[in-house]
């Protein structure tokens, strides 16, 4: 796949780009890290086609620059030993808690919260979320976004050989990925 050569348009808040041979609304989005759904919505696409050739609207993102960062450092601290799909998995509970009523607001306030004096991610209590994220990580995050309103709603995530809370384990477990067991 060619390089992305994204344009800015005149005076607006978004940017073209020109279709490349083979590639598709999901290439792009999970290249941008923007919601296929998105994407598609600012092209007014009815169908997933692309052609070559094509220039198409790229809607800013719903995730700054610094939250994805954020998000991939806490991706490599959670899952770095995992396979890649629990990596999306991990950053995808992230994005399930942003719009769930029940947790903040935004990506740094999910990534940080403290209630009870119990951290939500433990990379965060132990220092972990400092570290630099890896490329997998970055583009786990961008997947993520790009595939964001599907999947199945996961809110947790714990390894089953280190957890300690009862509470945790009365979860619905969605999907078992590597060492994690994601839930509702």
């Amino acid at each position: 796949m060619s390089a992305f050569t994204l344009t800015n348009q005149s005076n607006a808040a978004t940017m073209t780009h020109k279709v490349q041979q083979g590639e598709t609304f999901w290439k792009i989005s999970n290249k941008l890290g923007v919601p296929v759904s998105s994407l598609m919505q600012a092209n007014h696409a009815t169908n997933s086609k692309l052609y070559a050739g094509q220039t198409i609207v790229i809607p800013n993102s719903t995730v700054s620059a610094a939250d994805k960062e954020l998000m991939a450092r806490l991706v490599h601290a959670e899952a770095g030993g995992e396979p890649y799909a629990g990596k999306v998995a991990v950053a995808t509970v992230i994005l399930n808690r942003l719009k769930s009523p029940n947790f903040p607001n935004t990506i740094k306030g999910v990534i940080y919260q403290v209630e009870s004096g119990h951290y939500a991610f433990t990379p965060v209590q132990d220092g972990r979320i400092k570290l630099p994220a890896d490329a997998d990580s970055r583009r786990a995050v961008n997947e993520a976004i790009a595939f964001s309103g599907k999947g199945k709603g996961s809110l947790y995530f714990y390894n089953p050989k280190t957890a300690k809370s009862k509470w945790i384990f009365s979860r619905h477990v969605t999907v078992t990925i590597g060492h994690h067991r994601f839930a509702k």
